[in-house]
Protein backbone atom coordinates (compact mmCIF):
# COMPACT_ATOMS: atom_id res chain seq x y z
CA UNK A 1 0.00 0.00 0.00
CA UNK A 2 1.45 3.55 -0.79
CA UNK A 3 0.01 5.83 2.49
CA UNK A 4 1.97 8.69 0.97
CA UNK A 5 0.49 9.28 -2.61
CA UNK A 6 -2.65 7.79 -0.43
CA UNK A 7 -5.22 5.29 -0.33
CA UNK A 8 -9.10 5.58 0.24
CA UNK A 9 -10.58 2.95 2.51
CA UNK A 10 -13.74 2.11 3.00
CA UNK A 11 -14.69 1.89 6.79
CA UNK A 12 -17.75 0.55 8.46
CA UNK A 13 -17.99 2.50 11.37
CA UNK A 14 -18.65 0.91 14.39
CA UNK A 15 -21.84 2.48 16.78
CA UNK A 16 -20.91 4.94 19.73
CA UNK A 17 -17.85 5.54 18.03
CA UNK A 18 -17.00 9.62 16.58
CA UNK A 19 -15.85 10.07 12.87
CA UNK A 20 -12.73 11.13 14.74
CA UNK A 21 -12.45 7.88 16.73
CA UNK A 22 -12.12 5.97 13.65
CA UNK A 23 -9.77 8.69 12.04
CA UNK A 24 -7.60 8.53 15.05
CA UNK A 25 -7.55 4.83 15.12
CA UNK A 26 -6.57 4.10 11.05
CA UNK A 27 -4.07 7.42 11.72
CA UNK A 28 -1.87 5.26 14.48
CA UNK A 29 -2.26 2.53 12.58
CA UNK A 30 -0.40 3.99 9.50
CA UNK A 31 2.08 5.98 12.16
CA UNK A 32 3.27 2.46 13.47
CA UNK A 33 3.87 1.04 10.10
CA UNK A 34 5.57 3.94 8.64
CA UNK A 35 7.58 4.43 12.10
CA UNK A 36 6.51 8.08 11.76
CA UNK A 37 5.13 10.12 14.35
CA UNK A 38 2.99 12.66 12.31
CA UNK A 39 1.13 11.30 9.17
CA UNK A 40 -1.83 13.33 7.64
CA UNK A 41 -5.42 11.09 7.84
CA UNK A 42 -8.98 12.59 7.08
CA UNK A 43 -12.14 10.99 6.67
CA UNK A 44 -14.80 12.16 3.82
CA UNK A 45 -18.23 12.99 5.22
CA UNK A 46 -18.75 13.13 9.19
CA UNK A 47 -21.18 10.06 10.55
CA UNK A 48 -22.87 10.69 14.20
CA UNK A 49 -22.09 8.81 16.89
CA UNK A 50 -25.72 7.18 17.00
CA UNK A 51 -24.91 5.89 13.21
CA UNK A 52 -23.01 3.10 12.13
CA UNK A 53 -21.67 2.65 8.15
CA UNK A 54 -19.99 3.46 5.09
CA UNK A 55 -16.90 6.33 6.39
CA UNK A 56 -14.46 7.08 4.18
CA UNK A 57 -10.90 7.61 5.06
CA UNK A 58 -8.14 8.91 3.43
CA UNK A 59 -4.26 8.90 3.94
CA UNK A 60 -1.52 11.25 2.57
CA UNK A 61 -2.16 13.12 -0.57
CA UNK A 62 -5.67 11.24 -1.15
CA UNK A 63 -7.01 13.61 1.56
CA UNK A 64 -6.72 16.47 -1.21
CA UNK A 65 -9.84 13.59 -2.48
CA UNK A 66 -11.80 14.43 0.38
CA UNK A 67 -14.25 17.20 -0.81
CA UNK A 68 -14.53 15.13 -3.81
CA UNK A 69 -15.34 12.08 -2.20
CA UNK A 70 -17.80 13.33 0.33
CA UNK A 71 -19.90 15.27 -2.44
CA UNK A 72 -20.80 12.08 -3.67
CA UNK A 73 -24.89 10.72 -3.58
CA UNK A 74 -24.98 9.03 -0.12
CA UNK A 75 -27.53 6.12 0.65
CA UNK A 76 -28.86 5.12 4.32
CA UNK A 77 -31.17 3.07 5.60
CA UNK A 78 -33.21 4.66 8.78
CA UNK A 79 -35.60 3.97 11.37
CA UNK A 80 -38.00 6.91 12.16
CA UNK A 81 -39.83 6.35 15.52
CA UNK A 82 -43.49 7.96 15.49
CA UNK A 83 -45.19 9.57 18.54
CA UNK A 84 -42.63 11.77 20.46
CA UNK A 85 -39.63 14.13 19.81
CA UNK A 86 -36.49 15.19 21.16
CA UNK A 87 -34.24 18.36 20.91
CA UNK A 88 -31.57 16.59 19.08
CA UNK A 89 -33.99 14.83 16.52
CA UNK A 90 -32.76 11.40 17.82
CA UNK A 91 -31.58 9.34 20.51
CA UNK A 92 -29.08 11.65 21.48
CA UNK A 93 -31.38 13.98 24.02
CA UNK A 94 -33.94 12.80 26.22
CA UNK A 95 -38.65 12.54 25.01
CA UNK A 96 -39.28 16.30 25.03
CA UNK A 97 -43.02 15.72 23.90
CA UNK A 98 -45.31 13.19 22.93
CA UNK A 99 -48.00 13.03 20.32
CA UNK A 100 -50.68 11.02 18.88
CA UNK A 101 -49.76 7.95 16.07
CA UNK A 102 -52.40 5.55 15.94
CA UNK A 103 -54.21 7.37 13.34
CA UNK A 104 -50.95 7.12 10.46
CA UNK A 105 -51.13 4.45 8.32
CA UNK A 106 -48.87 2.62 5.81
CA UNK A 107 -50.89 4.22 3.22
CA UNK A 108 -50.54 7.72 4.79
CA UNK A 109 -46.88 7.38 4.70
CA UNK A 110 -46.46 6.61 0.87
CA UNK A 111 -48.89 9.32 0.05
CA UNK A 112 -46.20 11.57 2.18
CA UNK A 113 -42.91 10.62 1.19
CA UNK A 114 -43.51 12.24 -2.46
CA UNK A 115 -43.06 15.55 -0.96
CA UNK A 116 -39.56 14.94 0.55
CA UNK A 117 -38.48 13.48 -2.81
CA UNK A 118 -36.51 15.62 -5.18
CA UNK A 119 -35.49 19.06 -4.41
CA UNK A 120 -36.30 20.40 -1.33
CA UNK A 121 -35.42 22.99 1.66
CA UNK A 122 -34.23 21.68 5.25
CA UNK A 123 -33.53 23.53 8.23
CA UNK A 124 -30.42 22.10 9.90
CA UNK A 125 -30.54 20.81 13.17
CA UNK A 126 -29.99 23.24 16.34
CA UNK A 127 -27.96 20.61 17.66
CA UNK A 128 -25.61 20.16 14.52
CA UNK A 129 -21.85 21.62 13.32
CA UNK A 130 -23.42 23.94 11.01
CA UNK A 131 -21.99 27.35 12.07
CA UNK A 132 -23.82 30.94 13.26
CA UNK A 133 -21.66 33.94 13.05
CA UNK A 134 -18.52 31.46 13.15
CA UNK A 135 -20.12 29.78 15.97
CA UNK A 136 -20.79 25.79 15.54
CA UNK A 137 -24.77 25.66 16.18
CA UNK A 138 -24.57 22.86 18.66
CA UNK A 139 -22.36 25.15 20.99
CA UNK A 140 -24.78 27.60 21.64
CA UNK A 141 -27.48 24.61 21.78
CA UNK A 142 -25.84 23.17 24.50
CA UNK A 143 -26.32 26.29 26.51
CA UNK A 144 -29.66 26.36 26.08
CA UNK A 145 -29.40 29.72 23.99
CA UNK A 146 -31.85 30.28 20.90
CA UNK A 147 -30.57 29.40 17.54
CA UNK A 148 -32.16 30.31 14.26
CA UNK A 149 -30.63 28.23 11.46
CA UNK A 150 -32.02 29.13 7.77
CA UNK A 151 -33.13 26.38 5.59
CA UNK A 152 -30.65 24.93 3.07
CA UNK A 153 -31.48 23.21 -0.38
CA UNK A 154 -30.62 19.72 -0.68
CA UNK A 155 -31.82 17.00 -3.22
CA UNK A 156 -33.44 13.58 -2.16
CA UNK A 157 -33.67 11.20 -5.10
CA UNK A 158 -35.12 8.48 -3.50
CA UNK A 159 -37.38 8.04 -0.55
CA UNK A 160 -38.47 4.54 0.48
CA UNK A 161 -40.49 3.02 2.90
CA UNK A 162 -39.23 -0.58 3.95
CA UNK A 163 -40.97 -1.40 6.96
CA UNK A 164 -43.92 0.15 8.77
CA UNK A 165 -45.15 -1.78 12.48
CA UNK A 166 -47.72 0.75 13.30
CA UNK A 167 -44.98 3.05 14.96
CA UNK A 168 -41.38 2.64 13.73
CA UNK A 169 -40.93 2.86 10.11
CA UNK A 170 -37.96 1.59 8.37
CA UNK A 171 -36.58 4.09 4.90
CA UNK A 172 -34.67 3.82 2.58
CA UNK A 173 -32.73 7.29 1.73
CA UNK A 174 -30.60 8.40 -1.27
CA UNK A 175 -29.61 12.23 -1.10
CA UNK A 176 -26.95 14.69 -1.71
CA UNK A 177 -24.59 16.06 0.73
CA UNK A 178 -25.43 18.14 3.96
CA UNK A 179 -29.16 16.25 4.27
CA UNK A 180 -29.56 15.77 7.84
CA UNK A 181 -31.27 12.32 8.28
CA UNK A 182 -32.75 13.28 11.40
CA UNK A 183 -34.01 16.52 10.61
CA UNK A 184 -36.47 14.64 7.74
CA UNK A 185 -37.78 12.49 10.90
CA UNK A 186 -38.73 15.72 12.39
CA UNK A 187 -40.43 17.42 9.29
CA UNK A 188 -42.39 13.54 8.39
CA UNK A 189 -43.12 13.27 11.47
CA UNK A 190 -45.01 16.38 11.26
CA UNK A 191 -46.53 16.37 7.93
CA UNK A 192 -48.32 12.81 9.75
CA UNK A 193 -49.95 14.28 12.11
CA UNK A 194 -47.30 13.49 14.69
CA UNK A 195 -44.00 13.90 16.03
CA UNK A 196 -41.14 11.73 14.92
CA UNK A 197 -37.56 11.18 15.72
CA UNK A 198 -34.29 8.81 14.61
CA UNK A 199 -33.48 5.79 16.46
CA UNK A 200 -31.22 4.04 14.30
CA UNK A 201 -29.31 5.02 11.47
CA UNK A 202 -26.67 3.06 9.10
CA UNK A 203 -25.04 4.70 6.44
CA UNK A 204 -25.36 1.93 3.85
CA UNK A 205 -23.22 3.71 0.50
CA UNK A 206 -21.41 7.01 -0.04
CA UNK A 207 -20.93 7.72 -4.07
CA UNK A 208 -19.91 3.85 -5.59
CA UNK A 209 -18.62 2.80 -2.35
CA UNK A 210 -21.26 0.11 -0.23
CA UNK A 211 -21.27 -1.06 3.22
CA UNK A 212 -20.60 -4.61 1.75
CA UNK A 213 -17.31 -3.70 0.92
CA UNK A 214 -16.17 -1.66 3.44
CA UNK A 215 -13.57 -3.61 6.66
CA UNK A 216 -14.18 -2.81 10.19
CA UNK A 217 -11.71 -0.73 12.06
CA UNK A 218 -9.94 -3.78 13.48
CA UNK A 219 -9.85 -5.54 9.83
CA UNK A 220 -8.47 -2.37 8.28
CA UNK A 221 -5.51 -2.14 11.14
CA UNK A 222 -4.45 -5.48 10.32
CA UNK A 223 -4.45 -5.34 6.93
CA UNK A 224 -2.06 -1.67 7.35
CA UNK A 225 0.18 -3.73 9.65
CA UNK A 226 1.00 -6.63 7.71
CA UNK A 227 0.38 -5.27 3.82
CA UNK A 228 3.77 -4.95 1.91
CA UNK A 229 4.39 -0.91 1.80
CA UNK A 230 5.26 0.79 -1.32
CA UNK A 231 6.13 4.21 -1.01
CA UNK A 232 7.77 6.77 -3.62
CA UNK A 233 11.74 6.50 -3.45
CA UNK A 234 11.86 10.55 -2.46
CA UNK A 235 9.28 10.15 0.64
CA UNK A 236 11.57 7.04 1.69
CA UNK A 237 15.11 9.25 1.24
CA UNK A 238 13.30 11.62 3.88
CA UNK A 239 11.69 9.21 6.42
CA UNK A 240 13.74 6.04 6.51
CA UNK A 241 12.07 3.27 7.68
CA UNK A 242 12.69 1.73 11.19
CA UNK A 243 15.15 -1.35 11.19
CA UNK A 244 13.48 -4.85 11.97
CA UNK A 245 13.42 -5.45 15.78
CA UNK A 246 15.50 -8.16 15.54
CA UNK A 247 18.57 -6.10 13.58
CA UNK A 248 17.94 -3.21 16.17
CA UNK A 249 18.70 -5.91 19.27
CA UNK A 250 20.90 -8.79 18.29
CA UNK A 251 21.65 -11.53 20.11
CA UNK A 252 25.17 -11.58 21.63
CA UNK A 253 27.60 -14.23 19.67
CA UNK A 254 26.90 -17.73 21.72
CA UNK A 255 24.03 -16.43 23.67
CA UNK A 256 21.59 -19.13 23.99
CA UNK A 257 18.15 -18.71 22.03
CA UNK A 258 15.05 -17.86 23.66
CA UNK A 259 11.95 -19.55 22.87
CA UNK A 260 10.26 -16.53 20.92
CA UNK A 261 13.36 -16.31 18.87
CA UNK A 262 12.88 -20.11 17.42
CA UNK A 263 10.66 -19.92 14.32
CA UNK A 264 9.34 -23.14 12.73
CA UNK A 265 8.22 -23.24 8.68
Amino acid sequence: MDFVTGEVLGIDKPLGWTSFDAVKRIRGAVQRRLGVRKFKVGHAGTLDPLATGVLIICTGRATRRIDELQAGRKEYVAVMRLGATTPSYDLEKEIDATYPYEHVTREMILATLPRFTGHIMQVPPVFSAVKVDGRRAYLSARKGQDVELAAKPLVIDEFELLDFDGRDMRLRIVCSKGTYIRALARDLGQALGSGAHLIELRRTAVGPITVDRCLSVDQAVEMIARTPLELPEEWLAEHPLPAPKEAQHPAPAGAPLKSQDITTP
